[in-house]
This record gives structure tokens, C-alpha cells and sequence, in this order.
């Protein structure tokens, strides 16, 4: 279904058009300058935004500036003035919506390296000129903006449809009803739980909109690791060279840990055949709304999760019983999910998101929950290793069919005892998703929003809509069970939980920092002169000779200043190099964490370090080892 709203406009080509403006025609007039204003040999838009363009204002902005690129291209005007004329349209949009797109016009055509006037908006205007008289000389044209009527998957309307009953579990086994009255959860005692009390207030109440920007986007851009990407699509952002090492170097550990635990690695398409039939099965099965993008063949979606090329790897390939569980993983650079405006927060909630997937297929139920058993186990070793307290960082919940729960319900509680605190479980009298049961481990923010990370789920439907199928002890055809984990979440979520933990630490007055191996810059030596460079640089050489990231403020600033700025950067070992450290050979460390300073060799300091990044995967600075010579990315 498309719907169609048009924008009214009158195209001249002229000699010359002249323009004062008069008088306030509305409260809303912008400001301008008083005056005759002049163009020559222009093309003239004169345009009325109407009341329908009010849906969908980019659109009409997106194909306004095509349908005059082209008449603009055919007459070879000198220039293009806009010219805002309401007489055009009986039914105006609202002058906020008018202006707005009349900038968006201007904007993207100056892109294009034209000259654009605009007469201002809101007023009475004298205005005077000549037209050329040539056949292309006067236009109309009715600017169309066509709208799909978005695709939702069954899955998310039937997700609003469903009805949970919801309880609080503890590691002891009892289940304690909950219901949501008013602003509060009744049916626990949360006086111990606060955050949990918060999570379940989340879930329940189901507000997803994001009303104001979250403390860890102001620091995701104060420590230059990422930012907004304006020239793309909302939810896909920009990662500067800190934020990308920090995301190479979780995107490698990640992956390595999950290769540990026994899962082989695969690449798949990021975009698959929309009308194929056990996909498209899938994907109103799948809470989540995709991209659709029509090629010169077909039309297909972008990918939401690896499972689509994982699930067609496994049905093309000869599976014992022995091989089971089969392990397969991919880091997905990227996934793509049509999040909605409002939800989009910084890294919370993107629509381009990288996401390790691993997939287990396993013979039978047991299987099934003695090898979740072995993935809780690996995504706590990789949480607790990129800096988090488990459980305490977290709020565990657990969604599962009433039926699976009575069936299995010792799984479940060893599940929450295993969590070593009390849990939320949301339990559905009748299963809709492809799955019976999946936990998750939420983070909190300091907004109050949960965000799940690391998640795993039981499939009992994939295996049989993709055709996969292994061979017994007995030589019979069988199906097996999907588990689907994401050990970590979505990297960039796993940076958000991180900076909104450390602007908790921050409103607590303690020092955040990254851990060692994820800090961008692990050492910064300050040379108390200029004197004393060479010998910074021959320290340097030292640390990363180890494989230690550092870099040297050879500024000509303070050295107090100089520390300042490192602790602003969050460095987690700052180091002056003086006469004092050159003739005692030791040298002055200063620990954010704790601004403790220490008197350690070379040697010390790099045993320390070693210590604590060993066995984490390093990538070295890719910035400029000196300050003097790097440049400032945000500010």
C-alpha cells in the first residue's frame, strides 16, 4: 500500500528576480535583512508545502530536490532561488513543517555545489522578474512523496498481542506473582533490589522511548570514540580511532573466547531473498523489523542476526550424531534492525549493530539444557573479563512458556541459582516465537532503560523450516534443537553498559577507567621539558617493545596541565620524566583508578601491565604516538 502527498511548485527560468521583503505575514517570520535582493539567470522555485507533506517531510525534501536538479540541469540556469509561496496550495502544512523543508532543500542542493538563494519565509516580499520565454521557461510541478506503509513482521504484532503473566524467582525456588498498579510492582519485597525493581517497571510498563540523551553519550563523545554519522541513516554511527580500537579489540576477544569454548567460525550475506520460502517464514516469526531493498533481481532484506546464513550452512551440511552439539559462530559486521526514532540512544539502540551469533545444534532436550549450561558459563567468563560485575552489573530474565516451565521447571531454577540472585520471569500461556524458553541479562541505565546483552534461546522450530536434520546412532534422519547465544550482545551495546556504569562511577566521585587491555592509550609519558624527549621516546620505545600502548605530550603546556588532560582522557598510567626520574632511574607513576602515585622501574611497569592483559588480544595505537602531532576529532 503507498500513500501520496504532494508539494506544489512553479519552476521559471529567469533573466534576473529581485525581492524585498516588506512585512510579517506570520509570528514565525524568520529573521532577515532588510533590502533589494538580486539574482540573475536563476531558476526560480516558487513552492507551498501542504498539510499532507506534514507525514513525511524528508521524503518530500529527498524527491523536491531531484525534481529540480533535473529542470535545473535542462535549462543551465546560474543559480537556484527558493521562494516560498503559500497563494500555491489551499491547504498549507504548519510553518514549522514548511520551513523546515524548505532548509532541507537548500541544504542538499548547496551540497551539490550550486549557488541557492532562498527569500525569506513568512513574509510579504515585493518581488519583480523577467522570464526567459524558452520552452523549458515555466514548469509546474506536483512534488510526490511515496510513503510504504511499513512491512511489520507478525512476530512484533503478536508480541503487542500476547499476554505474559510475570513473577520474580529466586535462587531458592520460590516464585513470587507480580503485577504491575499504578507506578509500582506489587507482589516482592524490592527493598534489596532496587535495579531489579526498575527492570521489571521497564519490561512490564513496555516504554521504549527514549526522552532525554543518556549520561554515556556525552562521554562516548568527551573521550573522541564515537559519534552521530548526520550524512547517514539515524542509528548508524561514526567510530573515531579510539572507539574503533576499543571495538576491534571486544569484537577479537569476543570472538577468540567463543573459538575457545569449541565454535567454528563462519562468514554469511549480510542481505538474503525476501520471498524465500523458509526465510520469509522466518521473519514473521522474528521480533524485529528488517530493511527491504529491491536489486536489479530481486528483492531482499538486510539481515537482523546471522541465523539466516548459519541455518542454511547447517542444511547443506552431513551431520552426526557425534558431531553434536555443532557449534557455528559469526561476529556480524554488521546486522541491521528499522529501530524506531525514538528508541535510537547513542550505542543503546542502533539500526547497524555488530553482533556475535552462535548457533548450537543439539540432539534432544537434555542436550539442549546441559549445553546452555555451558554457554552461561562462557558468557559470564566474557562479561566478567570486559569489566563487569556479574550478576551485580546485571537483571536476569527469563522468557518461557507456561508448559516448558511446569515440564522443566528444575532447568529454570538452576538457571536463576546459577544467577546467584533473584530473577524476572515473564511466562506466556501459549508460544507464538520460535523458541520455549531464552534468558537474558539486562543492563540498567542510568535512565532507567534496560538493554539486553548477552541472551540464549531454545529453538524448537529452524531446524525443521530450514531442513537441517542429522543422522542417529541408528542411521535415522533427525532434527535437532537450536540454541541461539549471543555471548556478549551487540559490541556497541557492550560500550554503552560500560561508559553508562562509568558515568555512575563518575556521579559517585570515583575515577572510571577502562580496563587495561581496552584502554586506547595505556601510558602516557610527559616530559617535564623539551629537554627531556628523547629520553620519553626512549621509554616509549621500551613500552612497546611489550606490546604496551603509549604515546608522549611533547605540547608545549605545563605539566600539570599536561596531567590534567591525560586524566580527562581517562589514561590509566600517566608517567613524568624529569632530571629526578633520569638520575634515580625509577619513574613517577600516577594510577587514575586510584591517584596513587608509585616510584617503579621500567620493568615494574611493564610486569604490571602484563598482568593484567595477559591473555586479552592487543592491537596497537593507531594514532600519532605524539600529541603535538594528533588531531582533535570532536570539540
Amino acid at each position: 500500500m503507498r500513500s501520496r502527498y504532494s508539494m506544489n511548485t512553479l519552476l521559471l527560468h529567469v533573466d534576473y528576480i529581485k525581492w524585498e521583503p516588506k512585512l510579517k505575514a506570520i509570528k514565525q517570520a524568520e529573521s532577515t535583512e532588510k533590502g533589494v535582493k538580486e539574482v540573475k539567470d536563476a531558476l526560480v522555485v516558487f513552492s507551498a508545502v501542504e498539510k499532507g507533506d506534514e507525514k513525511s517531510p524528508e521524503m518530500v525534501v529527498k524527491n523536491a530536490v531531484q525534481e529540480i536538479l533535473k529542470v535545473w540541469e535542462d535549462v543551465k540556469a546560474s543559480a537556484i532561488v527558493l521562494y516560498p509561496y503559500v497563494h500555491l496550495t489551499p491547504n498549507p502544512s504548519s510553518p514549522s513543517v514548511a520551513l523546515r523543508v524548505l532548509k532541507g532543500i537548500e541544504s542538499q542542493l548547496k551540497e551539490k555545489s550550486i549557488a541557492v538563494y532562498r527569500a525569506p519565509f513568512g513574509w510579504y516580499k515585493m518581488f519583480e522578474l523577467k522570464c526567459k520565454g524558452h520552452p523549458l521557461s515555466e514548469l509546474s510541478k506536483r512534488i510526490e512523496s511515496k510513503v510504504k506503509e511499513e512491512e511489520v513482521p507478525q512476530a512484533l504484532i503478536k508480541e503487542k498481542k500476547l499476554v505474559s503473566e510475570w513473577y520474580i524467582l529466586t535462587p531458592e525456588g520460590k516464585l513470587h506473582p507480580i503485577e504491575m498498579k499504578g507506578n509500582k510492582i506489587e507482589g516482592f519485597d524490592f527493598s534489596n533490589y532496587e535495579r531489579l525493581e526498575k527492570f521489571c517497571l521497564y519490561e512490564i510498563a513496555k516504554n521504549r522511548i527514549v526522552e532525554q540523551e543518556p549520561p554515556h553519550v556525552k562521554l562516548m563523545k568527551k573521550l573522541e570514540l564515537v559519534d552521530y554519522e548526520p550524512a547517514s541513516d539515524p542509528g548508524n554511527l561514526r567510530y573515531l580511532p579510539k572507539g574503533r580500537l576499543i571495538k576491534s579489540l571486544l569484537e577479537l576477544f569476543v570472538t577468540l573466547e567463543t573459538i575457545k569454548y569449541g565454535a567454528m567460525e563462519v562468514e554469511t550475506p549480510i542481505m538474503y531473498d525476501y520471498e524465500h520460502p523458509a526465510l520469509k517464514n522466518y521473519l514473521n516469526r522474528f521480533p524485529a523489523r528488517q530493511y527491504t531493498i529491491q536489486t536489479p533481481n530481486k528483492k531482499v532484506f538486510l539481515r537482523f542476526s546471522a541465523c539466516f546464513g548459519q541455518f542454511l550452512i547447517a542444511k547443506d551440511t552431513n551431520i552426526s550424531y557425534k558431531n553434536l552439539p555443532l557449534r557455528l559462530y559469526e561476529l556480524t559486521r554488521y546486522s541491521f534492525r528499522v529501530e524506531q526514532r525514538g528508541e535510537l540512544a547513542g550505542l543503546r539502540r542502533l539500526r547497524a549493530f555488530t553482533m556475535p551469533d552462535c548457533h548450537a545444534f543439539v540432539k534432544d532436550l537434555e542436550q539442549a539444557k546441559e549445553e546452555m549450561i555451558e554457554r552461561f558459563k562462557l558468557a559470564k567468563r566474557i562479561q566478567e573479563k570486559i569489566g563487569f560485575d556479574v550478576p551485580e552489573d546485571f537483571e536476569f530474565a527469563i522468557r518461557v512458556t507456561k508448559d516448558f516451565y511446569k515440564e522443566h521447571k528444575d532447568f529454570v531454577h538452576t538457571l536463576v541459582k546459577m544467577w546467584g540472585k533473584p530473577a524476572l520471569i515473564e511466562m506466556w500461556k501459549e508460544r507464538f516465537f520460535y523458541f520455549v524458553l531464552k534468558h537474558e541479562w539486562n543492563f540498567v541505565d542510568n535512565l532507567d532503560k534496560a538493554s539486553c546483552l548477552t541472551t540464549d534461546q531454545i529453538d524448537i522450530e529452524n531446524a525443521k523450516r530450514y531442513g537441517i536434520s542429522y543422522v542417529s546412532s541408528n542411521d535415522e534422519k533427525k532434527t535437532p534443537i537450536i540454541l541461539h547465544l549471543s555471548p556478549s550482545g551487540a559490541i556497541e551495546r557492550v560500550m554503552y553498559a560500560l561508559l553508562e556504569k562509568y558515568a555512575r562511577e563518575l556521579s559517585e566521585n570515583k575515577n572510571p577507567v577502562f580496563p587495561l587491555w581496552l584502554s586506547p592509550v595505556q601510558i602516557r609519558v610527559i616530559p617535564v621539558s623539551d629537554k627531556f624527549i628523547k629520553e620519553a621516546e626512549r621509554i616509549a620505545e621500551e613500552f612497546e617493545r611489550n606490546n604496551i600502548r603509549v604515546d608522549i605530550d611533547d605540547r608545549n603546556l605545563t605539566v600539570q596541565k599536561k596531567i590534567r588532560e591525560a586524566e580527562t582522557e581517562w589514561v590509566p598510567l600517566i608517567i613524568v620524566v624529569g632530571k629526578k626520574e633520569i638520575e634515580s632511574n625509577t619513574l613517577a607513576v600516577r594510577f587514575r583508578e586510584s591517584s596513587e602515585v608509585k616510584r617503579m622501574k621500567i620493568e615494574e611497569i611493564v610486569r604490571y601491565v602484563k598482568n593484567l592483559t595477559t591473555g586479552y588480544p592487543f592491537i596497537p595505537l593507531s594514532l600519532p604516538k605524539m600529541l603535538s602531532k594528533r588531531p582533535t576529532f570532536i570539540g
